[in-house]
């Protein structure tokens, strides 16, 4: 399969923003994304005040700007802040799902094949002991229609479905799926969804209110680029009294006692707040760029890198080429091989960061482009990858 590269988007304005290595290429926003320097500026700003005078900003000072930070980001993703609260990422959300959801004995959870390999031993954990199931559905390869996902996944719907958790964009395979057509129809047979999200902020809207789903897990440091250990987790108000704190300590400062479900979450123990605080930074970021262009420059680089790596691979992606589909990555399979070996010998011999993973029986590469990235940076992947493919 060969067809021309679609020319590729001149570099960012932005790209400065960020301060990685000068002998990296950093083609893994999506493992690890590193925040721009208004983000980091505003971190230390907030590590300041803590390590100054630490009683009167965890005392005095924290709890508004908590929820400020809160609000804000409630806003962001279209829910009010009633429904949401910080937490390190999405692991720390899907736990508490996990902690949260009453299973028993004969009840299944659901996955599809394209779930984060955490999640599933997350839910393999909490059904285990009950005696419930965790099952996983092969979805389509390759996707075509939303239709045809959602089939797929309902046709192993069970009287015994609980639970579905499905990603809004998969990890292994950078596929944004239909995950609005997903919720509806969960909740017309009465089965409750919880979305794996922690690729979908910035890359994708995130209205949490519309999409009605039972309970969202996500982190803010990947495409958002907030700072490392932010994310949030979110319950449907029809949710909420299920929802058990992980971590149990005071809740809210004392002598107050915690009465609304996310107060639990408020004080979980002494911890430095300032990646959560943060969280308006990145927000602010990003409206000063524009959601828009954001989403416009990153998927044209990411969809050069998949023309390119089609032509040099001659094999098929999972998802047609429309940003119905992907966005900020590209994903791509590759000739079968080491997928271990090949990602090592990326970086140690071309400074490249680029995740090759084995998939399904398949070897595959995922390139993330922000806008600290550029075409010379696929350019020069397209170029290590031709040296080492040859040599396998």
């Amino acid at each position: 399969m060969t067809q021309s590269p679609v020319v590729p988007p001149n570099p960012s304005p932005w790209a400065h923003q960020w301060r990685l290595r000068e002998d990296t290429i950093y083609l893994n926003h999506g493992s690890f994304g590193p925040p721009p320097e208004p983000v980091r500026q505003a971190r230390a700003a907030w590590q300041e005040q803590l390590d100054r005078q630490p009683m009167d900003f965890l005392v005095r000072r924290l709890e508004p700007a908590w929820h400020e930070a809160r609000m804000q980001l409630a806003r962001f993703v279209g829910t009010s802040e009633d429904n949401l609260v910080f937490v390190p990422n999405a692991t720390a959300a899907m736990n508490i799902v996990a902690a949260s959801f009453p299973l028993a004995s004969g009840d299944e959870v659901l996955l599809t094949d394209h779930e984060y390999g955490a999640v599933r031993r997350i839910w393999e954990r909490a059904a285990r002991p009950v005696g419930a199931a965790v099952r996983i559905v092969a979805l389509p390869r390759p996707m075509e229609t939303v239709e045809q996902v959602v089939d797929a996944i309902f046709s192993a719907v069970s009287p015994q479905t609980r639970m579905l958790v499905v990603s809004h964009i998969t990890s292994p395979t950078a596929v944004i799926l239909p995950v609005r057509a997903i919720c509806q129809e969960a909740r017309r047979r009465g089965v409750a969804v919880c979305i794996d999200g922690p690729h979908a902020l910035a890359q994708v809207d995130v209205r949490l209110d519309d999409l009605d789903c039972d309970f969202y897990a996500a982190s803010c440091h990947k495409w958002l680029s907030a700072p490392f250990g932010s994310g949030f987790f979110y319950a449907h108000p029809r949710r909420q009294s299920d929802v058990n704190a992980v971590q149990l300590s005071w809740g809210v400062p004392p002598p107050r006692e915690p009465s609304a479900w996310w107060e639990e979450f408020y004080w979980s123990g002494t911890v430095d707040p300032s990646p959560y605080l943060a969280i308006p930074a990145a927000i602010e970021f990003f409206a000063q760029v524009g959601l828009d262009e954001f989403r416009r420059y990153t998927h044209a680089l990411a969809q050069y890198a998949r023309r390119r790596l089609i032509d040099l691979t001659g094999l098929t992606p999972l998802v047609p080429d429309d940003p119905q589909w992907y966005g900020s990555m590209a994903h791509v399979p590759l000739p079968p091989g080491d997928a271990a070996s090949l990602q090592k010998t990326l970086w140690e011999q071309h400074k490249i960061e680029a995740p090759v993973v084995s998939w399904n029986g398949a070897r595959y590469i995922r390139v993330s482009c922000h806008l600290y990235n550029n075409a010379d940076h696929i350019d020069r992947l397209i170029e290590a990858l031709g040296v080492e493919l040859a040599r396998e």
